[in-house]
């Protein structure tokens, strides 16, 4: 389970300005100001904020004047009733405070505030973002997908694609057609006379959208609703007024913007405006709160947080100062400044260190500007620090030190005393409390704004690497990351300490671990590039084909990578149903609609066999040979310890755990990943892990029988659930039972079944039920675990990682049934994650002792791949199954495979 970065928080001041003040009593200050519009908005600001505190976040508003749809319907909003001048007069104080807060206030001339949050959610949707829009307004749901949600904070609803559907009858797609049909007579959009909410679900429920239902009038009479029969003259006769309606009630996705959603950063609050505005407001509880901040806790934190003294070290005497008070501290933290992001081609340009609060100092040894003052030489540098940074007994403290381990590498040092890591103290301490990035991180536990590199290194094509900055600038940027480092983790670790589970889950498996990925990334993965490169001629050639073929039946050709174009040719030239459209109106290309389409019609399916390949060409065959590290031939990935929530590793640059294995053109791409001459590749994967965790975990009888005989477990269930013998026991029962199987470790319902198997919703609840009825351990286990979530707020893994779930007890029924099903889920693959990386780590040790001619190249899913020479291959597949077995004591035995081959798609 891969953790998200958090949502973009867009908040719809206009809604909650008209809502506060009508649904909370009036309030005045002593002066007879009116007050209550302001406490309601900024209180839902202030929860927001508390909810979603590492989100970026803009409160946007209505503009003055008249906006475009004015234009297009001149009566638009005309029933509309001025602004009461009791709230116009707290339309400016509102807008002062949230600056005053710190957050981005956006108000755009001639659109509407929701024409803005669309475009801006449009624009975070495309960027792959989850974003939530707070609002009341109903018209919102239109902008609802898998990335948007609505949430309502006066009422605590949220609003995804299925409450949109439980609240409306019809999907999102469908919102502007209901908008369409019934009108709205509070902005006095006409809609169709004689259409009301009936009527239009109706239509829309049975036809589909507008275009649909106008092609099909003669469908009408045959549907059940009252006045069916009269309903297609009525719509004929108001055609025109349908389709104004439907320009008028959809919400602009394209508006021209001065930011995108990467730029809405909260800024410092400025707290003594805040506090003037409070007081000339008369909020007292706001009041105090900043007082109190500004009272002995500030004289506290003002303690804790002394005034910085950082120090440029440029002389050989001066290094040697700072080295031997580093040789006796306790612990001393540690940072890189480097030339590149990429640990295999960076260049060292800095050292900084810190041995406690406010002292640092910076060590320029590689900057390159021409009037910069005396500097030591990198290898002067380095040579001084050597025996410092390879003395285990040293323990140092970063902020993700296998980047400096690896970068100090490229130089021939091996950094060792790794003791501390602040991104993975955070990561620990609770995975899904902040993003663990430095800049995150202080502002969450230090109160405290970082210096950004975009401050002094500029953005975009022109942004300069660090050996260009100049000194003045690079030096307390520098010493600032190791004063943060060391702060943090005397912040951190005690928390940490605190916690037994947790403390041996950082000691014995996280911090051990990071020398072992930094040799794994260092190491690389041998790929054969003319293999890719054949592959990639042959997927051109098939794409070719292809297009040829889907021209061929279009009778046209056309641009298949084109939305607009392949709009026109299916749905205006083929006419073929129209099953959802884009938040513009135009009907949907995405790859949910063609893959329903393609069960019904021939072009969809060519269209889908050429996104897949082209998708697998682009991302792979020509991309993976560019990746080539020219110094070692090898493909050098990244492995991320702090994203997934669980405790899995993610990769990057390229992603390894996304290269497919279901599809022959998968495998083919597995088949360039290669060993060296006189070597082998080795797979070792363990076997259905997360069901024998859960075995273990529910100690279900039934489940634990079938492990411990070694029974095929899919096999197994299917005859427990279908009521037959092992033996008569069919592929597609295994195969139903399969996804029984599996999908109840992942929560899903008897509608998620029922999709994946094709079958009625009963059907499926049926299925579930037998299951459970067979296998009551598991049904106590997921009772028992949802109950101790909600009292415990988290959830635990074996050896003893945590996930909170801090929507565990929410009131809003969605988000407590998604945080249950995580908690029902983590524990089995936050385990199944702690093995493989204490596997990892064993197996690690055991050749770093030399005992073999092989390495490890790679880690994916639930498989570690080796690197083995010819001669040993089968004494290191025994001791590495070996290890991995071991790697945890569970009820029933871990099974580990192994396979070998000369390439990745043979050995596994």
């Amino acid at each position: 389970m891969t953790q998200k970065q958090p949502p973009l928080v867009l908040v719809d001041g206009s809604s909650y300005l008209y809502r506060a003040f009508h649904a909370l009593p009036p309030l005045t200050n002593s002066k007879g100001a009116p007050t209550g519009a302001v406490k309601g908005v900024i209180n839902m600001v202030r929860r927001l904020r508390k909810d979603y505190p590492d989100s970026h976040a803009a409160v946007i508003f209505d503009a003055k004047g008249k906006t475009f749809r004015d234009d297009i319907y001149s009566d638009y909003k005309a029933n509309r009733p001025p602004m009461p001048d009791d709230l116009r007069s707290q339309v400016q104080p509102i807008h002062d405070i949230i600056r005053a807060m710190g957050l981005p206030l956006l108000i755009v001339e001639g659109v509407e505030a929701d024409d803005v949050i669309g475009t801006l959610a449009h624009n975070a949707t495309e960027q792959g973002l989850d974003v939530l829009v707070s609002t009341g307004d109903k018209d919102m749901a239109q902008l609802v997908n898998r990335h948007v949600t609505l949430v309502n904070t006066m009422n605590d609803t949220t609003l995804d694609t299925a409450g949109v559907e439980e609240k409306f009858g019809i999907a999102p797609n469908l919102i502007i057609d209901f908008l369409a049909l019934m009108g709205d007579k509070v902005d006095n959009i006409p809609g169709v006379p004689g259409v009301g909410e009936k009527t239009a679900l109706a239509l829309l429920q049975n036809l589909g959208g507008l275009d649909s239902i106008y092609s099909n009038l003669e469908k009408i009479p045959e549907l059940t609703f009252r006045g069916a029969k009269s309903m297609p003259a009525k719509l004929e006769a108001h055609r025109e007024q349908a389709y104004l309606s439907y320009r008028l009630a959809t919400i602009k996705t394209d508006v021209d913007l001065d930011v995108g959603p990467a730029d809405l950063r909260q800024t410092t609050p400025q707290k003594q405006q805040l506090l003037e505005l409070f007081k000339e407001l008369e909020f007292k509880t706001w009041i105090a709160e900043l007082e109190d901040e500004a009272g002995p806790g500030a004289a506290a934190a003002a303690a804790d947080t002394p005034p910085a003294e950082y120090d440029t070290v440029l002389t050989e005497a001066e290094l040697d100062r700072w080295i031997d008070t580093l040789r006796e501290a306790e612990v001393f933290a540690f940072d890189t400044e480097t030339t590149s992001l990429d640990y295999m081609q960076a260049q060292i340009v800095g050292v900084s260190f810190a041995v406690e609060p406010g002292r640092a100092a910076y060590v320029p040894c590689g900057h390159d500007y021409l009037d910069a003052p005396e500097q030591l030489s990198r290898e002067q540098v380095l040579e001084k620090l050597r025996p410092l940074l390879e003395d285990p007994q040293q323990a140092k403290v970063g902020q993700n030190l296998k980047y400096d381990r690896s970068v100090l590498a490229n130089h021939d040092v091996d950094l060792r005393g790794i003791a501390f890591d602040t991104m993975l103290e955070s990561y620990v301490l609770d995975s899904t409390a902040t993003r663990h990035d430095m800049d995150s991180l202080a502002l969450k536990y230090l109160d405290h704004q970082t210096i950004h590199y975009e401050d002094i290194a500029g953005k975009g094509a022109k942004q300069l690497t660090f050996n260009q900055i100049a000194l003045e600038q690079a030096a307390p940027y520098a010493a600032e990351d190791a004063d943060i480092t060391l702060r943090l983790h005397r912040t951190l670790w005690p928390q940490l300490a605190a916690v037994a589970p947790l403390k041996r889950v950082f000691t014995d498996i996280e911090i051990p671990l990071v020398p072992v990925l930094s040799r794994i990334e260092r190491r690389g993965a041998l790929v054969d590039a003319g293999l890719l490169g054949e592959q990639s001629r042959q997927l051109g050639a098939r794409l070719e084909a292809l297009e040829r073929e889907a021209h061929d039946m279009a009778g046209e050709a056309f641009n298949l990578s084109s939305p607009k174009q392949l709009g026109a040719v299916l749905f205006e030239k083929l006419k073929l149903p129209v099953l959802k459209k884009t938040p513009k109106g135009a009907p949907s290309t995405a790859e949910e609609v063609l893959q329903e389409l393609a069960l019904d019609y021939p072009l969809p399916k060519v269209l889908m066999e050429y996104r897949g390949l082209s998708k697998l060409k682009t991302t792979y065959t020509d991309k993976l040979p560019l990746m080539i590290n020219p110094a070692t031939g090898r493909i050098h990935t990244s492995y991320h310890q702090a994203v997934a929530a669980t405790g899995r590793l993610s990769s990057t640059d390229p992603n390894l755990q996304n290269i497919p294995i279901r599809t022959e053109e998968g495998r083919r791409i597995r088949q360039a990943f290669v060993a060296q001459p006189g070597y082998k590749i080795v797979a070792a994967d363990y076997s259905q892990i997360e069901l024998r965790i859960m075995a273990h975990l529910s100690r279900d009888e039934g489940l634990l029988d079938a492990f411990s005989q070694g029974l095929d477990v899919h096999r197994a269930t299917a005859a427990e659930v279908f009521g037959v013998v092992v033996d008569a026991v069919t592929a597609e029962q295994r195969r139903s039972a399969k996804a029984i199987n599996f999908g109840l470790i992942y929560g899903m319902s008897a509608f998620g079944l029922g999709r994946q198997l094709h079958l009625g919703r009963k059907q499926a609840q049926e299925y579930i039920d037998r299951y459970f009825e067979r296998y009551p351990g598991v049904q106590a286990y997921m009772d028992n675990i949802r109950a101790a979530a909600a009292s415990d707020g988290f959830v635990e893994t074996l050896m003893g990682r945590r996930l909170h779930l801090p929507e565990i007890n929410a009131r809003n029924g969605m988000r407590r049934q998604a945080a249950e099903r995580t908690a029902i889920n983590a524990p089995m693959q936050g385990t199944a994650a702690d093995i493989i990386k204490t596997a990892m780590i064993a197996v690690d040790q055991w050749l770093e002792g030399g005992a073999a001619d092989a390495r490890m190249i790679m880690q994916v899913h639930d498989e570690l791949v080796l690197e083995v020479a010819e001669a040993e291959v089968e004494a290191v597949c025994e001791a590495v199954c070996s290890r991995m077995a071991q790697a945890a004591s569970l009820d029933i035995p871990l099974v580990v495979e192994a396979g070998i081959g000369d390439n990745w798609d043979q050995a596994h």
